[in-house]
């Protein structure tokens, strides 16, 4: 009997509400028209991340053919595919990333844009072991961390990264490890899940989320989905006038995702231990770049700069902080809070 050719399903409508409706967007090379379509418009492409400040970091570093280079965080590989084009297929790449999901797409990516095993290498590990990999592979003439988290784990709703669409309260980076943020939520008490608030997001309702949140655990009911997390967040802000409150929801459910997001993934720590050992795995007159999309990322990599070229460690560091131009913020509205520093190895 002749099998039936089975129609892929269709969004209703005229546009794909859905990230698994988004057929078009998740195949770039088939669809380019639709990518550009939606990047024209300031958005992002469903499975896709564009990536921030590439041309700063590429002026900044400086990429000879011949050196040796990590990209820390691989992401979605737009930053890794430019520091390879540099490269001129002489020298090597080494990058890392923790998301099992994602560095398996990218490396396909990668691969079929010709940047093979010969002049790439992707490692599967946090970049707070960076002492590890430099034993292995360094010391390194370039290198780039971006510590934002990639548009294909914030756009999917399985991971659980967005309060827009229903999925589970997950926000772990590599989900085969630690406990997810619906768990984590039931360890902590009243009085830790405000600190993590005012900490990890400077989050001004800290005190009535919390007193919502430990309400519905008295009752008995859980907070094991993204939207359940944002229905509780909604009613703890009934407190703000009428007419400010959609965007103090909105703006809330943003800080108490990243607060939650730092913590399941103690990105704080990783990045603690990252700067601690970045310089031992640059080369001398060695080259890092950051981007940071928060404050107390910001502050943290200022510091350890600063510090580090006082005691003579790094020759030079960024006496400002560097920005995404107007032009790349008016098209792609998540660089608006990137932030660039740098420092060079003594």
């Amino acid at each position: 009997m002749e099998q039936q050719h089975k129609r892929r399903v269709r969004y209703k409508g005229t546009h794909p509400r859905t990230y698994s409706e988004k057929y078009k967007e998740h195949q770039p090379e088939k669809y380019a028209d639709t990518i550009q379509k939606v990047i024209s418009k300031g958005s992002t492409p469903a499975g896709m991340h564009i990536s921030i400040c590439v041309q700063e970091i590429l002026d900044f570093l400086q990429i000879q053919p011949g050196q040796k280079g990590l990209d820390a965080t691989l992401g979605y590989g737009g930053h890794s595919k430019e520091m390879l084009k540099c490269l001129q297929g002489e020298g090597h790449l080494y990058a890392l990333d923790i998301d099992p999901i994602e560095i398996v797409k990218t490396k396909k990516r990668l691969e079929e844009q010709g940047f093979k095993e010969d002049i790439l290498t992707i490692i599967q590990k946090n970049f707070a072991y960076i002492d590890e990999v430099a034993k292995e592979y360094g010391p390194f003439d370039f290198m780039m961390a971006d510590l934002g988290v990639s548009s294909m784990q914030i756009d999917n709703p399985d991971r659980g990264f967005t309060y827009k669409f229903e999925g589970p309260l997950d926000l772990r980076l590599n989900p085969q490890q630690g406990v997810s943020a619906a768990e984590r939520l039931k360890e902590l008490t009243k009085e830790e899940f405000v600190g993590m608030l005012i900490e990890n997001s400077d989050e001004p309702y800290a005190e009535e989320i919390a007193r919502e949140v430990f309400a519905e655990f008295r009752k008995g009911k859980e907070i094991a989905t993204t939207t359940q997390l944002r229905d509780v967040i909604e009613r703890a802000l009934k407190v703000v006038p009428e007419k400010e409150r959609k965007e103090a929801v909105k703006k809330s459910c943003q800080r108490t995702f990243q607060a939650l997001r730092i913590d399941v993934n103690s990105e704080f720590e990783v990045l603690e231990a990252f700067l601690e050992k970045l310089p031992d795995a640059l080369a001398s007159g060695g080259r890092v770049a950051i981007l940071t999309f928060h404050s107390g990322e910001d502050r943290m990599v200022k510091k350890s700069f600063k510090r580090l070229l006082k005691e003579g460690v790094y020759k030079e560091i960024s006496t400002d902080v560097i920005r995404p131009s107007a032009e790349e913020c008016a098209k792609n509205g998540r660089a608006r809070s990137t932030k660039m520093r740098w420092a060079i190895r003594a």
